[in-house]
């Protein structure tokens, strides 16, 4: 009986990665019980097709001792070429009534967040994403320096086609 169910377990897991037909890349890294402000999290990104066009997503898994509405991000995008696209993003993080936005069903959400469309890799070699929360206080210069309730950051590329 056990081995049945173990069967019915891994043909459901089979099924449910098999469907994801757009998935390119998609990988987490942990962060612990909070998100340092100095901790970069870095993916080296698969060589992928030139002529093809790509969306991007950063994932983000919080719990409930995440206690903004907003999260603040800076996303990297190191090129072969060693030039660097950096880009500032701002994501709403809870719903009206304060809690978290995002799909799980447990104080664990997992939140897709949009990067970029169209996205196209055009040179050969190696690309490489970092990304650093930005979050800071109201009035306050400094940032948040351990940004607790962030416990995952991932990075995510699908094929457009």
């Amino acid at each position: 009986m056990m081995l049945k169910n173990n069967l019915v377990l891994l043909f459901l897991c089979f099924c449910f990665v098999s469907c994801d037909k757009n998935r390119v890349f998609d990988e987490y890294k942990s962060v612990g019980k909070s998100w340092h402000k100095d901790s970069i999290v870095s993916f080296q990104l698969p060589q992928l097709e030139k002529d093809k066009s790509y969306n991007l997503f950063l994932n983000v898994r919080d719990n409930d001792d995440y206690p903004f509405d907003n999260l603040f991000i800076i996303v990297s995008l190191e090129q072969p070429d060693k030039k660097i696209k950096v880009d500032t993003l701002e994501y709403s993080m809870t719903n009206p009534d304060g809690t978290l936005l995002g799909e799980g069903f447990s104080d664990i959400k997992e939140s897709k967040l949009f990067y970029k469309a169209n996205e196209k890799f055009n040179l050969k070699g190696i690309y490489t994403i970092h990304i650093k929360q930005a979050v800071r206080q109201t009035g306050k210069i400094e940032g948040v320096k351990e940004l607790k309730g962030i416990t995952d950051v991932g990075f995510r590329i699908e094929s457009k086609e």
